[in-house]
């Protein structure tokens, strides 16, 4: 089956054509296509398009809305252009899969769309005013453009974590305003984390029940998760993907006083304050620089540049202090993965996040870790080390795009 793989932001549009179905699930043999991106969907959009094995295009188009976004996609994967293999019409696309950001208690598996889904997922956009609505609108423009004889699939990013026992997800706030509005943690990330355990199980040659780790995915997003006998137990990011690590702009973990404080002493209101924490905090808000892990690591070593290393020793350590509760709740792990765009390319960063714990049983392979780089994938722990340290460089699409056959031919799923 050719799955085509959306992925609606606010202002953009990610795809990937991905040839699989359940025989080649099982062989690990599945297989990208093409894949694209449009960004600064609304205005005159960026274009990167790429078939795999031919290069990159990029090119500008005013691209007016998401309706239009996925029409110039669809135009292009059928167009000679493309030369995408096996597709020459939009007969070709068998079935579609969209990432969700958020299904609440609703969702906690993926899940064939019909109106009723959609209605579900209408009912938890106070829980993502910025995500849902744009996922809607690919799932609304799908249907429209491929007519509702193409099945879709809603594979939401919350649905890993619904394993998370109370003791985990709810807040020390009065119960009954978890029982009146479901404020809770719901952890994001969650197609990433299930991924990485995918595929350490792979590696490491264990049962699905063996799954012991911690998975960190390390991006401008960011977020830490436990996973215990194959199943989440905890994450770091919350109600919103706001708590929990240092990432890019936001700032993760704070006293929520400071949220008060800000209103008094600078006069803020809510949705300044709001803005403050998620797009000028984080590396961003404490180097003063830029939110990008390299620049600040090239400001670090070539200028000595204080409040770079800062920034990076604050990220580092709030990993490293999410890895000590893990590991505690746990009550051990056998491995731990890095993804995620720092995760997957930064040795240096894996280096000072893994410094300090030794007495976890984790000793690195400095050759190891400096090599595996550039999406490769493997361990980067001397064979002697107790615990073992990967790079799993994140693959959620093809998640996505699995998930979608399952759903699509009632098949249970199994990973």
């Amino acid at each position: 089956m050719n799955i085509l793989v959306i992925n609606c932001g606010s202002s953009s549009v990610k795809f990937q054509i991905v040839r699989t179905d359940i025989d080649l699930i099982e062989k690990n043999q599945d297989k990208r296509l093409a894949s694209g991106n449009l960004e600064r969907v609304g205005s005159q959009a960026l274009i990167t398009l790429q078939t795999e094995g031919q290069p990159k295009i990029k090119q500008a188009l005013p691209i007016r809305d998401h309706r239009a976004a996925l029409d110039f996609i669809l135009r292009w994967i059928i167009s000679p252009e493309s030369k995408i293999n096996g597709i020459n019409s939009l007969a070709d696309i068998h079935a579609v899969g969209h990432r969700v950001v958020h299904g609440a208690e609703k969702f906690t598996m993926s899940i064939l769309i019909d109106d009723k889904v959609i209605d579900g997922i209408e009912d938890c956009i106070d829980l993502a005013p910025l995500h849902n609505p744009a996922n809607l609108k690919g799932i609304i423009a799908a249907r429209d453009l491929l007519g509702p004889g193409v099945p879709q699939v809603a594979v939401f990013d919350t649905a890993f974590h619904s394993t998370m026992p109370e003791t985990s997800y709810l807040y020390a706030i009065p119960y009954q305003l978890y029982r009146r509005h479901k404020i809770r943690k719901y952890g994001f990330h969650g197609t990433s984390h299930r991924y990485i355990a995918y595929r350490y199980r792979q590696l490491a040659g264990v049962e699905r029940e063996k799954v012991n780790i911690i998975t960190l995915h390390l991006g401008n997003g960011c977020s830490a998760c436990a996973i215990k006998e194959g199943e989440s137990i905890d994450t770091s990011m919350g109600l919103t993907p706001l708590e929990g690590l240092v990432m890019g702009t936001r700032g993760g973990d704070i006293d929520p006083a400071i949220i008060e404080f800000l209103h008094h002493k600078e006069g803020m209101s809510l949705n300044e304050i709001d803005t403050v924490l998620n797009k000028q905090s984080g590396l961003l808000g404490l180097s003063g620089l830029t939110n990008d892990m390299r620049d600040l690591l090239a400001e670090e070593h070539e200028h000595q540049d204080r409040r770079a290393r800062l920034a990076i020793d604050i990220f580092c350590g709030r990993a490293r202090k999410y890895i000590g509760a893990y590991v505690a709740e746990m009550h051990g792990a056998d491995a731990i993965a890095f993804a995620g765009g720092i995760g997957e390319n930064s040795p240096e960063v894996r280096q000072r996040i893994c410094n300090g714990l030794e007495w976890f049983g984790i000793t690195l392979d400095d050759k190891l870790n400096k090599q595996i780089v550039g999406g490769k994938e493997g361990e980067i722990t001397t064979k002697d080390s107790r615990v073992k340290v990967y790079v799993i460089p994140t693959n959620e699409e093809m998640l996505i795009a699995r998930d979608t056959v399952r759903c699509v031919k009632d098949v249970p799923r199994r990973w």
